[in-house]
């Protein structure tokens, strides 16, 4: 299939889904209050709109949610860059790996709350543990697979030093690699980013679980609605500039 009809079939997909929804919401067999329709969210985001609230809280969340990804990222890619290339660093910090990694971030609260405070640090710092372990493994799979008679080939260019060879042959050989772990990363942010909000800290999460107490059902969806836009956004644009880095591929 082509890429339009592809597009049309997921707009036919989603348009589907909304009826389905609204037909539900509106049948009576769910209260009203515990499965809004897909109809009363445009009235609940022209009431956040005027009041503020939506601005602020999306602002406030895009705040920790950017600190958190470019550090866990940029982290991510260093140490798996460098668990790759190095044997002994790699059989160093292995056991560490295998003690941490099973750890969700959300069980990190209580330090984040102790070292940063109920803060935006906080958050960021918890978001940067998730976008940390998905890039590592990401760029550690991608460099260890870089083609060795490569390498190989530029020590016969006089690309022997490390640097050169890392920045000439390394990191480009595995560029796809590291930026499908990024992309992966941008998912999960978001993911943490409620999480992470949910003990007080300003931003989409802290304002769904408002709502929720409330039992203003349509406010909680109007910020998922929100999450999943910000995250469709951040996608489309980051495809556009894989496709871009990547064009020598093709």
């Amino acid at each position: 299939m082509n890429k339009r009809t592809v597009a049309l079939l997921s707009a036919l997909g989603v348009l589907v889904f909304l009826l389905a929804w609204e037909g539900l919401a509106r049948s009576g067999i769910v209260p009203s209050r515990l499965l809004p329709s897909p109809s009363a969210v445009p009235a609940a985001f022209l009431a956040e709109v005027r009041n503020g609230q939506w601005q602020a809280m999306v602002m406030a969340s895009l705040s920790h949610y950017l600190s958190g990804l470019a550090l866990g990222s940029f982290l991510g890619i260093a140490a798996g860059t460098a668990a790759a290339l190095s044997p002994v660093f790699n059989a160093l910090q292995a056991g560490v790996v295998r003690m941490l990694r099973p750890i969700p971030a959300i069980a990190w609260i209580p330090f984040a709350i102790i070292w940063f405070g109920v803060s935006e640090s906080s958050a960021a710092f918890l978001i940067a543990l998730t976008v940390f372990w998905i890039n590592y493994f990401a760029t550690f799979a991608a460099v260890s697979s870089v083609d060795k008679d490569l390498v190989e080939l530029g020590y016969a260019f006089g690309q022997g030093g490390l640097v050169p060879r890392l920045f000439k042959i390394i990191l480009p050989g595995a560029l796809p690699g590291i930026l499908a772990g990024l992309r992966a990363g941008l998912g999960q942010g978001w993911m943490t980013v409620v999480a992470a909000e949910l003990f007080g800290i300003p931003g989409v999460g802290m304002r769904m679980m408002e709502a929720s107490g409330l039992l203003a059902t349509h406010i909680v969806v109007l910020y998922m609605v929100t999450i999943a836009l910000l995250y469709g956004i951040s996608d489309f644009l980051f495809v556009r500039v894989q496709t871009r880095v990547l064009a020598w591929q093709r």
